[in-house]
């Protein structure tokens, strides 16, 4: 290809080998993930029960997941049917951003979280009256905009680039650094802007997460033992769920920062982090959290209700 053509297309290399093993494995992880996040989502808005913000914003995350996977892990199985895996170019434009927006989302939903959390053990008396439901939407809201704006210049820049070829981009989807290392033209700015964006999405959701976490902290150390047990209880998942996020997050960023570091060991620290966390979401927070429990057993009843009723309607009409 010469130095004046361009290129239509990119070709996906993701993992060359033992494709037919990691096929059952990631598509059996796609389907915990739609059908962990659809539950919540199914779960908070059927059950009037589920109605504190702490759920709403949930809800949210699960939507966001669903979402940041759906980029990403159909286009990826499907590679593993082929001996090639094209992608258009505006194809693998919209793949990246949709895959950066989400991710930021995300973690903007999770600092929306710990806001609602610090809000409900810092200032319980006067939390109904600050989380209202103009709040919450605007909350969300801004977290929706905060994720589709961060990685907006990112993409602003990266999309006149000129492409004349090789065209093969190093990942298992169209991820910003490797399709812009394919340029044939400086990518230094491309480089220094989406490192500074990065770099304060990370940095400004983890600080104001931290924020939240130590003046909880401080709130939690003034009361008795049980109420601490239960305020603390209210935290677990969350922490845990962002410890994950933001780990798998600081592992990604140094893996590409690291010029000697292994290219297949990135890989997959890339996979587990665009895996990991919407798979393992659902499961920590239904496992912690008795109200979500108990709104599964509601569920599963009022659909046996439903099944019992159908099988005794049936005979009735039919006869």
């Amino acid at each position: 290809m010469n130095a004046t053509e361009q290129v239509s297309f990119f070709i996906i290399e993701g993992f060359k080998d033992r494709k037919l093993i990691l096929f059952p494995v990631f598509l059996t992880m796609y389907v915990l993930i739609l059908v962990g996040n659809s539950m919540i989502i199914y779960l908070v808005r059927t059950d009037p029960k589920l109605n504190s913000p702490m759920y709403f914003f949930l809800h949210n995350l699960s939507f966001s997941d669903i979402i940041y996977t759906s980029t990403t892990i159909p286009n990826m199985l499907s590679g593993f049917l082929v001996e090639v895996k094209t992608i258009s170019k505006a194809g693998c434009f919209a793949q990246m951003y949709i895959f950066l927006s989400m991710g930021v989302t995300g973690r903007a939903l999770l600092t929306v979280m710990a806001f609602d959390r610090y809000l409900a053990i810092c200032n319980p008396l006067r939390y109904t009256s600050i989380m209202t439901r103009k709040v919450r939407y605007l909350l969300i809201f801004s977290a929706w905009v905060f994720g589709w704006f961060i990685p907006f210049t990112s993409l602003i820049l990266a999309l006149p680039l000129p492409f004349c070829g090789p065209n093969i981009v190093k990942h298992i989807l169209c991820d910003h650094t490797s399709l812009v290392r394919l340029a044939c033209t400086d990518i230094t700015r491309n480089s220094i802007v989406s490192l500074t964006f990065a770099l304060f999405a990370l940095l400004s959701t983890f600080l104001l997460i931290l924020a939240s976490y130590v003046l909880i902290g401080k709130t939690i150390r003034k009361m008795g033992s049980a109420e601490r047990l239960k305020a603390a209880a209210t935290c677990v998942s969350h922490l845990i769920v962002v410890t994950i996020s933001f780990v798998s997050a600081t592992c990604v960023y140094i893996s590409y920062r690291v010029t000697t570091f292994d290219p297949d060991a990135r890989l997959v620290i890339a996979v587990l982090y665009s895996v990991l966390t919407p798979l393992l979401n659902p499961f920590i927070y239904s496992l912690r959290n008795k109200e979500l429990q108990d709104a599964m057993k509601r569920a599963f009843c009022r659909s046996s209700t439903a099944s019992n009723l159908v099988k005794k309607t049936v005979p009735s009409v039919a006869s």
